[in-house]
């Protein structure tokens, strides 16, 4: 075999992110109401979520942080789905917020995998805000819940890692 060192060689790099910086894509609903101050989120489901447990599988589980700036509000959380990567939630959750605070709120919105012994590991989140949104399609979900008032605006969105 003859080898010609006197060629360069050529290097690539796929441009994907790899696989193993998927978290899972999350399906949200929001709704504002103005007349009566109330936001609403509904956690419908979650698909092709990233395995945190030795069995390839996850205990996934949803915790919502309603936020004024970097200021933690309110919590809630959806009940744990054993040993899933793909949960269907059907959560509902609301918040009263008054219309002259709603550009300055924001909605953490965190899938977590739970665990019986240990620290609970955070599987993926996004940030849910008209400002400052995780990206470009939670930031466009935000704006489409303000200007279309009382109308359930329902949207995928791809989990970030941190």
């Amino acid at each position: 075999m003859e080898v010609d060192l006197s060629e360069k060689p050529s290097f690539w790099k796929a441009l994907k992110p790899p696989l193993k910086d998927k978290c899972g894509e999350l399906l949200v609903s929001l709704c504002y109401h103005p007349s009566n101050s109330i936001l609403t989120i509904t956690l419908l489901k979650a698909r092709n979520l990233k395995a945190k447990d030795i069995n390839g599988k996850s205990d996934p589980y949803v915790k919502v942080w309603l936020q004024f700036g970097e200021k933690r509000i309110e919590k809630r959380k959806t009940p744990i789905f054993k040993c899933t990567l793909n949960p269907v939630f059907n959560e509902t959750f609301s918040f009263n917020v008054p219309w002259e605070k709603i550009r300055e709120c924001s909605l953490d919105v965190m899938v977590m995998d739970f665990d019986n012994i240990g620290r609970n590991e955070l599987i993926g989140r996004i940030l849910l805000a008209g400002k400052n949104g995780s990206g470009a399609t939670e930031t466009k979900h935000w704006q489409d819940m303000i200007t279309k008032p009382r109308q359930t605006i329902v949207q995928w969105h791809r989990l970030k890692p941190e």
